[in-house]
């Protein structure tokens, strides 16, 4: 099966998986001491993850097929090496949800972003400097929208705790 076929099977389950949630929203109980309704988060999430699916689809459907195609690797050790960087970004995740009790939310998160840009990306001086902004920026913004604007408690850490 090729690229077209599987992209195109993936978007469908993802639009049936959003139609399922979403249909399911319907039925979150309405409580009286919000203000705003318990399920407007969730379907505000599951639209936007339609949308980005219908896209997918889309871009799946208008796709090509190539006459080049790769040759898929052979054997645990190339899929392995072929799959590489997917597997870097699981282990740096793996270590900063193993971190969160010791570094916290915030500390911990810049620390996985940035590696996981580092481990992906360049790696010279200008580099690690724009790695280090979009961390420092991505996290902290959402940080500072989920601990002070939606009163949200994220971890904190024993060793750093902000």
């Amino acid at each position: 099966m090729g690229r077209f076929h599987i992209d195109t099977l993936v978007a469908i389950f993802l639009l049936l998986f959003c139609g399922v949630f979403l249909t399911a929203s319907f039925s979150i109980r309405e409580t009286s001491y919000a203000s705003l309704g318990a399920e407007v988060w969730p379907r505000v999430i599951l639209i936007f993850l339609t949308l980005l699916s219908l896209g997918y689809l889309v871009q799946a459907l208008r796709h090509e097929r190539s006459e080049q195609t790769e040759e898929a690797p052979r054997g645990l050790k190339q899929w392995f090496f072929h799959h590489l960087n997917a597997v870097w970004c699981f282990v740096w995740f793996g270590l900063f949800l193993l971190s969160l009790p010791y570094l916290g939310m915030l500390v911990g998160g810049m620390l996985f972003v940035y590696v996981t840009l580092t481990s992906l990306g360049r790696r010279d001086f200008h580099g690690h400097l724009v790695h280090a902004a979009i961390a420092v920026v991505s996290v902290g913004t959402m940080w500072a929208i989920f601990t002070y604007g939606l009163k949200v408690f994220l971890p904190t850490g024993s060793i750093v705790s902000f």
